[in-house]
């Protein structure tokens, strides 16, 4: 296979033509680069307005991930050349991530994103964006955030405000682990089929009529993906979501963030999920906890533009202070897993410095143009 971070193809079908894109950094879980979201955006950008592609297919190198997230152990090294002011090679592939994701959401043309494998931060960023999304019995998604200090962020607080009941919430401050049948129920996923099917997929998608009315090709891709997804439905695993919604209600059902805070890490269960659930919020920053609660709750009503300005502006501030900084490097640079938290506990977090994270730090947002 190429050598290029981000192959394109232009696959002739029955008439016109597929665009297919595939992340190709198996060695790193096909994780996501500001080269890598450039070329995604460029290829998107010149593909929106060529008749010619009708639609487009988005897959990942190997059979482990189709995408594990961003490029951390780079936006940690921008945050530490800078700490506490402008971190430039972080803020600019934060601005032009969600960029990426925003135009994902909104372009016109099907998009079949093939999940499989792991799906974590910056990955379920553009699966989530996608109008087709596939999950096959392999597919485990994650946005674990909360352990190095960030925020469930990509599109994240749409998608999450999204989901049944507290099954959002409950995912952000945890992180924890779903599956394909859990992607389906909480609407991150559109199909489930199994992975063996994708060669067929992909032929499939080729046999038809691509240079039909425009307006047919979204009916198109539905048609082709409804049909395996059909034929795949015995071999979904069991979800674990849906089956534990009550808990997960009744976990954060608290007065204040701080008492839900409370009722997931005091949690006792022999329950498998749930413990591991409770396990990583109680070894996660306590104000990221904080700052992933009061970004959901404030932007729950939001458009998904003001989500992305309003992310970008979180972001920036996050990059720029200690926390996320030290998040990384004691789970990905050192893995002692052991990180200094600047606070012991969600209370002791004074209010004004939680509000600092609201602030914009520049004077004109970098996706006001969105």
């Amino acid at each position: 296979m190429s050598e290029a971070s981000v192959i394109f193809q232009e696959l002739p079908a029955a008439s016109g033509k597929l665009g297919r894109v595939t992340l190709n950094v198996a060695a790193t879980l096909n994780s996501l680069t500001l080269e890598m979201v450039d070329l995604l955006q460029e290829k998107l950008d010149v593909w929106l307005h060529d008749d010619a592609i009708s639609a487009i297919f988005i897959d990942g190198a190997g059979e482990k991930a189709f995408c594990a997230g961003g490029d951390v152990q780079a936006l940690h090294r921008s945050a530490v050349a800078t700490p506490g002011g402008p971190c430039d090679y972080a803020e600019k592939f934060f601005a032009r991530e969600y960029r990426l994701n925003y135009t994902l959401y909104t372009y016109r043309k099907p998009i079949i994103c093939w999940g499989h494998g792991i799906v974590m931060g910056g990955g379920l960023g553009v699966m989530a964006g996608c109008s087709h999304r596939v999950v096959t019995e392999k597919t485990r998604i994650a946005m674990p955030e909360v352990t190095i200090a960030l925020f469930p962020d990509v599109g994240g607080t749409w998608f999450l405000n999204h989901m049944p009941a507290s099954s959002g919430q409950f995912l952000a401050l945890t992180g924890a682990s779903i599956n394909a049948a859990d992607a389906l129920y909480t609407g991150i996923a559109d199909r489930f089929i199994s992975s063996e099917r994708k060669s067929e997929v992909l032929a499939q998608l080729l046999c038809q009529d691509w240079e039909s009315e425009p307006s047919t090709h979204h009916a198109l891709a539905h048609y082709v993906l409804r049909s395996f997804a059909k034929q795949s439905a015995d071999q979904c695993p069991v979800g674990q979501v849906e089956s534990h919604l009550r808990s997960i209600n009744t976990l954060c059902d608290g007065d204040d963030i701080h008492g839900i805070i409370d009722n997931i890490v005091s949690l006792q269960t022999d329950d498998l999920w749930l413990s591991k659930a409770s396990e990583s919020l109680s070894h996660g920053s306590p104000l990221a906890a904080l700052w992933i609660s009061r970004q959901l709750i404030a932007l729950r009503h939001a458009s998904l533009k003001e989500v992305f300005q309003s992310e970008i502006q979180l972001v920036t501030n996050i990059v720029r202070h200690p926390e996320f900084a030290e998040g990384v490097r004691a789970l990905l640079i050192d893995k002692d897993r052991r990180p200094s938290w600047q606070y012991q506990s969600s209370r002791d977090v004074p209010a004004d410095v939680l509000a600092a994270f609201f602030d914009a730090p520049w004077d004109i947002n970098p996706l006001a143009d969105l």
